[in-house]
C-alpha cells in the first residue's frame, strides 16, 4: 500500500512540475495564462464508510485551472497590436466556428481582413446604415479598407473677415481683379468639385461710398460667380445685412465633367472693427479624394481608417465576449479557448462597457506568469518528487528487513 501511495506522489510531483514547466516555457508567449496544478487526497472507502481513523491512500490530480489574470500591457507601436485590459476575450472566426483568445498580435492577411497568425478571423460589430454607432448584434469580420476615401464636393464656406471701418471707396471703378486699384481687399481658398478636383475660390471687397456698405465679388478660377453681393454692418461693426448672414452663390459648373458647384458663403461671424483687414475663419465643407495612411484603435474597441483628405472611417467596433466561468473554458492551444457547457453561455459586448475591459490599440498583452514564482514551484516540486522517491526506497529496505528475518 505504501508503495502506491508514494507513486502516487511522484506521480503527482511529476504532474505539477509540468505544469510549471508549460508555464515557464510560455513566459513569452503574448496573451498566455499560466496554469496551476490542483490536487486532491484519496481514501480507499469514501462517504458513510470512512472511518475518522481511516488512512488515506495518496493523492491525484484533480484540475489544471488556468489562471486568468491581467498580463503587462507592452506597447509596439504596430497598429493592429491589441491588449486588453480587463475582463473578456477577443472573438475570432475559425472557418465560422468562433474561438476565444487574450493575444490580439493581428494583422492583415492577402484580402485585407484582420487575422491572427493562425489566419482566425477578429470579429467586429458592424457599422449601422448612415454610420449611428453600432450593431451590437450583429457580428462580422473585420476587413481593412483598401480603395480611396471617396471626395465630397464643397457646399458651405464660413467666412470670419473683419473689414476696416476706416476705408474709402477706391477711385477707380468699376471693379476689375485684375486691377487692385479697384478693390480694397481680398482672400481667397480652395474649394472641391463632386470630382476632388481643387478650385481656387477669390473673394474681393470693395467699399462703397454710403456708410458702413461693402460689395463682396465672388470669383472661382478666375471666373466670376454672380454679381456683386451688398454687405452692410452697423455703427457697431456687426453684420446687419444680409440679415441670415448667408449668401447662396448662382451655380458654377467646373470644366472637366464634374458636377455643378452649389456653394452658400456663411458671413455671419464677420466684422468692421477697427483699421485693419483680417481673416479669423476661412472655412469650407468638403475634400479631395483621400489614400489610407494609418489605422487606430481607440479604448472602446472602434477600429478607424484615416486617409489624407482628413477623414476617419469607423471599419467596426471589436466584439469582446466573456464568460461566466473562463476556468471552464476548453484550450485550443495557439493562444485560444472554446465555449463549453462548464463555462456558460458566451456574454458578447464592447470593451468599457457592462464587465469589458478596455482596449490599448498599438499594444500587446504579456504572458502573465512569473517567473520567480514558477522556480520557487519547481524547487517544491522536485522536492516532493524526491521525497515521494525516499519514501519508496524506505519501504523497500523495510520490506527487505522484512524478508531477512529467520
Amino acid at each position: 500500500m505504501s508503495f502506491r501511495i508514494s507513486l502516487s506522489g511522484m506521480n503527482a510531483a511529476s504532474a505539477d512540475l509540468n505544469v510549471t514547466s508549460n508555464n515557464i516555457a510560455n513566459a513569452n508567449t503574448s496573451g498566455f495564462k499560466q496554469s496551476r496544478a490542483e490536487f486532491g487526497d484519496v481514501f480507499a472507502v469514501s462517504g458513510a464508510g470512512l472511518s475518522r481513523n481511516a488512512i488515506g491512500a495518496g493523492v491525484r490530480l484533480q484540475k489544471v485551472a488556468q489562471q486568468f489574470g491581467q498580463g503587462n500591457v507592452d506597447f509596439t507601436g504596430k497598429s493592429l497590436d491589441m491588449a486588453l485590459s480587463g475582463q473578456g476575450f477577443f472573438t475570432l472566426s475559425s472557418g465560422g466556428a468562433m474561438v476565444y483568445s487574450r493575444a490580439g498580435n493581428f494583422g492583415a492577411d492577402r484580402d485585407g481582413f484582420v487575422v491572427n497568425p493562425t489566419g482566425q478571423r477578429l470579429q467586429v460589430f458592424k457599422p449601422n446604415v448612415g454610420g449611428n454607432g453600432f450593431d451590437t448584434g450583429r457580428l462580422g469580420d473585420l476587413q481593412m479598407s483598401t480603395g480611396d476615401s471617396p471626395p465630397l464636393q464643397t457646399s458651405a464656406v464660413q467666412v470670419g473677415t473683419n473689414l476696416p471701418g476706416n476705408a474709402t471707396a477706391p477711385l477707380i471703378a468699376p471693379f476689375d481683379a485684375t486691377d487692385p486699384s479697384t478693390y480694397n481687399h481680398t482672400t481667397s481658398l480652395t474649394v472641391y468639385d463632386s470630382l476632388g478636383a481643387s478650385h481656387t475660390q477669390s473673394l474681393y471687397y470693395t467699399k462703397t461710398a454710403n456708410p458702413n456698405e461693402w460689395e463682396l465679388q465672388t470669383q472661382i478660377d478666375g471666373a466670376n460667380v454672380g454679381g456683386p453681393q451688398t454687405l452692410q454692418y452697423s455703427s457697431n461693426g456687426v453684420l446687419t445685412s444680409p440679415a441670415t448672414g448667408s449668401i447662396t452663390l448662382p451655380t458654377y459648373t467646373p470644366p472637366g465633367g464634374a458636377g455643378p458647384l452649389d456653394i452658400t458663403l456663411d458671413l455671419g461671424k464677420s466684422t468692421q472693427y477697427g483699421n485693419a483687414f483680417g481673416v479669423a475663419a476661412l472655412v469650407q465643407d468638403g475634400y479631395a479624394t483621400g489614400r489610407l495612411t494609418s489605422i487606430e484603435v481607440d479604448s472602446s474597441g472602434v477600429v478607424n481608417a484615416r486617409y489624407t483628405n482628413g477623414v476617419s472611417s469607423a471599419l467596426g467596433q471589436v466584439a469582446l465576449t466573456n464568460f461566466a466561468n473562463p476556468q471552464g473554458l476548453q484550450p485550443l492551444g495557439d493562444n485560444g479557448w472554446a465555449e463549453t457547457s462548464e463555462s456558460g453561455q458566451a456574454r458578447r459586448g464592447a470593451a468599457g462597457t457592462s464587465e469589458f475591459g478596455l482596449v490599448q490599440g498599438g499594444a500587446l498583452e504579456a504572458s502573465n506568469v512569473d517567473l520567480t514564482e514558477q522556480l520557487v514551484n519547481m524547487i517544491t516540486a522536485q522536492r516532493n518528487f524526491q521525497a515521494n522517491a525516499q519514501m519508496i526506497s524506505t519501504q523497500d529496505q523495510i520490506t527487505q528487513t522484512v524478508i531477512n528475518i529467520r
